[in-house]
């Protein structure tokens, strides 16, 4: 099964920490735990609830944020993303790689909206 890892980031690739606002994600396609393929695409206009079932339509299978309200999280789960809350504030390939070695350290959800 491939993997596709989606992280809400800026223009500098750097993880946006309020996810429902980003302005990219960075979509990284994981093959034999290493990135394949890295892209990043402008985000659609905020709209509650489409986020995770465009991101799912875009074959996304993991994504690593900040904070994110549980009900987002509900929603991604209903479609088959797993969700991970609480990185810091790094570049979007850092957080994947860390991801994929099992070194990655995730915080409290600080998001409550």
């Amino acid at each position: 099964m491939r993997t596709k890892i989606a992280v809400p980031v800026n223009n500098e690739g750097i993880l946006d920490g309020h996810f429902g606002h980003c302005k990219f994600f960075a979509l990284h396609t994981i093959e034999a735990d290493n990135i394949a393929r890295e892209e990043k695409i402008p985000a659609p206009p905020h709209e509650p609830g489409l986020l995770p079932r465009w991101l799912s339509e875009l074959g996304v299978t993991d994504i690593i944020a900040g904070g994110m309200g549980h009900k987002a999280i509900e929603l991604f789960n209903q479609v088959g993303v797993n969700v991970f809350v609480g990185a810091p504030s790094l570049h979007a390939n850092v957080l994947v790689i860390s991801h994929l070695k099992g070194t990655l350290q995730l915080t409290a959800n600080y998001c409550d909206h």
